[in-house]
């Protein structure tokens, strides 16, 4: 018989350095989830990704206080801000432009973050990721 969920937790950790600070500590402790064991075991499932990457994190918490996670790719934007080298996103989008990403950029991330976008190729893919680019205030060459 399969396990009776107790509810679902979302939540955006840096890769490789889950602690039981908040976010982290308060959202696994309303749920009654090992704390500890969690952290331990999401750094060893990002270990291998870059160092203070934003993973978005879906933790389905069951009745029994045992739980599993889902990590996801990194969101665009931080895929973005790393290819136009910048480290905040445009306070004015549509006035001023902030970075420049080429098109051969954009193609890459699509690559990257298919598998979590709501595309079935890269080319749809890439028009999500250009116009992510330009909600930021960036411009697509």
């Amino acid at each position: 018989m399969a396990k009776e969920i107790l509810g679902y937790i979302k939540l955006q950790i840096p890769a490789g350095s889950a602690n039981p600070a908040p976010p982290v500590g308060p959202a696994l402790g309303q749920k009654g989830l090992n704390i500890q064991d969690f952290c331990k075991q999401f750094n060893d499932s990002t270990s291998k990704l870059e160092k203070g990457a934003p993973i978005p994190t879906v933790i389905t918490a069951y009745k029994d206080r045992t739980f599993v996670f889902i990590t996801k790719k990194p969101p665009v934007t931080f895929y973005l801000k790393k290819a136009a080298n910048i480290k905040k996103g445009n306070g004015t989008p549509g006035k001023s432009l902030l970075g420049k990403v080429t098109m051969s950029q954009v193609r890459e991330i699509a690559k990257e973050k298919l598998e979590d976008l709501n595309a079935y190729d890269i080319e749809e893919a890439s028009k999500i990721i250009m116009g992510s680019a330009r909600s930021m205030g960036m411009e697509v060459v």
